[in-house]
C-alpha cells in the first residue's frame, strides 16, 4: 500500500476527522453581525485558563497560500483577512479587500439572512474600527468566525445551511487559482476518474528553526517538472478528494502527540491499521519504544506491564498476541525542505516485526553499566552526537537513517560511527550512551563477537586493550594527583591514542612511572593493585611484533572507546567501595 493511500484508510477510520471540504482550525473569536451588518460583539471562544488555548473548529478548508497575491478564506481568516488590521501598520496592504471583494462576488445572490448581514458588514466595515475590539498592540493570532445576531449559539456562519451548500456546490471554484483549471483524470490513490488537485492542502506543524508554517508534501512548482504539457498536479494526478483526505489525516497526526514523535529535525508520525482497542495500544507501545516520556502515562495501566517484557526480550506473540500478527503499522519520517517536505523514511510492515526489531536494537545498545535513568529515549543518543549537546544541532540526514536502520532492521549508517568517533575526539567523553552507539555499530554492521556488554579483561582485540590501557594511564594520573590537575591525560590525549597509538603510548607510559612513584608514597596497595592490572593488560599483548600499533582503523577506534568506558567504569565502582554494580553516565 503506498503511503498516499494508508494515509486516505487512516483518513476514513479517524473518529471525528472534519468532513471533506473542511480543516480543523486554531479559533479565537467570533464577530457576531446584526441584520444591518454593524457588529453587535465580538466573543472570545478560548479557554479560560492560564494559556488562553483557542478552540479547535472544523471551518472551510483554506487554499493554498504562496507569493504576494492574497487569498481568502470562506467565511473566517486570520484578522488581517477578516478585519483588515493589517492595514493599521502598511495602509497598503490588500488583504481585507481580497477578502471582501471576493465574498461579495461570490455571496450577493445567496437568499439567506446570515449571509445578507455577512454582506452588509462587508460593505460598511472600516479596518480602522478593529481597534474598537482589539487592542492595537496586542492582535490576535488565532482565526476569527463569523455569526448572525439570533443564531450564533446554535452555529457559526460557516454551518448554516446556506453556507454549507455554497460550499459543497462550489469550493473548487472558490478554492481553484484564476485561469487555472484541472480536467477531470484516473486519480493514482483511488483509481477512480475524477477531478485532479492541480495543488494539495498544506501540511501543518513542522518543527525547527526558520520553517515554514505550511508546507507540501507533493508539489511541482517549476518549469522542469512540466511533463508532457502537463502543470501542477496534473503530473501526478491524484484527487481532490484523495488529497484533502491524506492531507487531513497528516496534519492531525502531526497535531497529535499520541501520534508524533520528533527525531532530530525528523518529525515521525506513526498510525496503525486495525480495530480502535488493537490501534491504540500499538499505538501507545511504539511511543513508549523510542520516547520515555510515555512511559508514566502507561506506566498504571496494562500496557506498562507489557512495555516491560518486550524491553526485557520476550517475544510479542507471547505478550500480546493480538498485536503480533494482523495490525498493520505505519511509520513515516518528515524532514524541513527548501520547496518541500522531504521524506526520510517510510515503513510499513506487521506490528510484531516492528517489536522485533526494536528489541534488536536495545540488544544492539545494550551496556555495562548501563546509563543512569533507565532505558534512554533515542534523541537522547542523537545529542550525543550534537555539537554543544544542543538538539538542533543533531546531524539530521544521521537521525533519519537511523531511525529507518532501527525501523527495518537494516544496518547501521556508517555516518553514525564516524560522527560518534568525532564527538569523542573532541571533547573526549566517553559515556555510557556513546559507547552503546559504538558497539551498536560493531554489531549489526560489522558483525563483530570483540564488542562485549560488560568488561572482559579477556578481550585480545588490540583496540580494545589499548583502551583498557588508556584508562589505567589514567586512573594512575588520578590516584596520584587528584582532583589538582589542570588537564588528565583525556583531556590532551584520547584523540590521538585512539587513531595513532604508537605516537602517544610510550608518552603516557614513561609520565605513569612519575605518577607510581609519588603513588607508592601515598598509598601502597592502590599502586600496587594498578601496576598488577597494567601488567595482566600488556601480557594480553602480542609480543612478537611492536605491541602498540601505529594506527587503528575506525572499527579499532570504537573498540578503544568500548575498552575505555569499561574499565573507567569499573575503577569507579571499586574506588567508591560498592559491592553493588550501579550504572555510571
Amino acid at each position: 500500500m503506498s503511503l498516499l493511500a494508508s494515509l486516505v484508510r487512516a483518513y476514513d477510520r479517524l473518529p471525528d476527522a472534519p468532513p471533506y471540504g473542511y480543516s480543523t482550525e486554531k479559533i479565537g473569536f467570533c464577530v457576531v453581525l446584526n441584520p444591518d451588518g454593524s457588529v453587535a460583539e465580538v466573543i472570545d471562544l478560548r479557554d479560560t485558563d492560564r494559556k488562553r488555548s483557542p478552540r479547535m473548529l472544523a471551518v472551510p478548508t483554506s487554499p493554498k497560500r504562496a507569493g504576494s497575491t492574497p487569498r481568502p478564506n470562506f467565511l473566517w481568516d486570520n484578522i488581517n483577512y477578516a478585519l483588515g488590521a493589517g492595514k493599521l501598520a502598511n495602509p497598503d496592504d490588500v488583504r481585507f479587500e481580497a477578502f471582501r471583494d471576493k465574498h461579495l462576488n461570490y455571496l450577493s445572490g445567496v437568499a439567506s439572512r446570515e449571509i445578507g448581514a455577512f454582506c452588509n458588514f462587508l460593505r460598511a466595515w472600516n479596518p480602522a474600527d478593529a481597534t474598537q475590539h482589539f487592542p492595537a498592540d496586542d492582535l490576535p493570532t488565532q482565526g476569527i468566525v463569523f455569526g448572525y445576531i439570533d443564531s450564533y449559539r446554535d452555529g457559526f456562519l460557516h454551518q448554516t445551511t446556506a453556507a454549507q451548500e455554497f460550499w459543497d456546490r462550489d469550493r473548487y471554484r472558490w478554492i481553484a487559482i484564476e485561469g487555472k483549471n484541472s480536467t477531470p483524470a484516473v486519480c493514482l490513490v483511488s483509481g477512480e476518474k475524477s477531478s485532479i488537485a492541480r495543488t494539495h492542502p498544506p501540511i501543518k506543524g513542522m518543527s525547527g528553526v526558520g520553517v515554514k508554517s505550511e508546507m507540501a508534501l507533493i508539489s511541482f512548482n517549476d518549469n522542469a517538472y512540466v511533463s508532457y504539457g502537463h502543470e501542477q498536479g496534473d503530473n501526478a494526478p491524484v484527487s481532490e478528494a484523495a488529497a484533502f483526505k491524506y492531507t487531513t489525516a497528516l496534519n492531525r497526526f502531526l497535531a497529535d502527540k499520541n501520534h508524533r514523535l520528533q527525531i532530530g529535525d525528523t518529525s515521525t508520525v506513526f498510525w496503525a491499521d486495525a480495530a480502535e482497542e488493537e490501534a491504540e495500544e500499538a499505538e501507545k507501545l511504539f511511543a513508549a519504544y523510542y520516547d520515555t516520556t510515555s512511559d508514566d502515562r502507561l506506566a498504571a495501566g496494562k500496557v506498562g506491564s507489557k512495555l516491560e517484557a518486550i524491553r526485557s526480550g520476550a517475544p510479542l506473540a507471547q505478550i500480546a498476541p493480538n498485536l503480533s500478527q494482523g495490525v498493520r503499522f505505519h511509520v513515516l519520517g518528515l524532514a524541513p525542505n527548501a520547496a518541500r517536505l522531504s521524506v526520510r523514511f517510510y515503513w510499513t510492515s506487521d506490528f510484531g516485526t516492528l517489536t522485533a526489531n526494536y528489541q534488536r536494537y536495545l540488544s544492539d545498545t545494550a551496556l555495562h553499566p548501563p546509563p543512569r535513568g533507565g532505558w534512554p529515549p533515542l534523541w537522547r543518543y542523537l545529542v550525543e552526537l550534537a555539537s554543544q549537546g544542543k538538539r538542533e544541532n543533531v546531524p539530521p540526514l544521521v537521525a533519519g537513517d537511523w531511525m529507518r536502520a532501527i525501523l527495518t532492521g537494516a544496518p547501521y549508517p556508517l555516518t553514525l560511527l564516524s560522527t560518534t568517533l568525532m564527538r569523542i575526539r573532541a571533547d573526549g567523553e566517553v559515556n555510557a550512551l556513546r559507547a552503546g552507539i559504538l558497539k551498536s555499530v560493531l554489531i549489526r554492521n560489522f558483525k563483530s563477537r570483540e564488542a562485549p556488554v560488560a568488561l572482559d579483561p579477556a578481550n585480545t582485540n588490540k583496540g580494545y586493550m589499548l583502551g583498557r590501557l588508556f584508562a589505567v594511564y589514567e586512573e594512575v594520573q588520578r590516584s596520584a594527583l587528584g582532583g589538582n590537575v589542570n588537564a588528565t591525560i583525556r583531556d590532551k590525549f584520547y584523540s590521538a591514542a585512539s587513531a595513532t597509538p604508537q605516537k602517544v603510548f610510550r608518552t603516557l607510559d614513561a609520565g605513569s612511572q612519575n605518577h607510581f612513584s609519588k603513588l607508592r608514597k601515598q598509598s601502597p596497595g592502590r599502586a600496587v593493585n594498578l601496576e598488577k592490572l597494567l601488567t595482566s593488560i600488556t601480557d594480553l599483548m602480542d609480543p612478537g611484533k611492536d605491541p602498540i600499533p601505529a594506527s587503528l582503523n575506525a572499527a579499532e577506534q570504537a573498540l578503544f572507546g568500548i575498552g575505555y568506558y569499561h574499565q573507567r567504569s569499573d575503577f569507579f565502582r571499586k574506588h567508591d567501595d560498592k559491592t553493588t554494580e550501579e550504572p555510571v553516565k
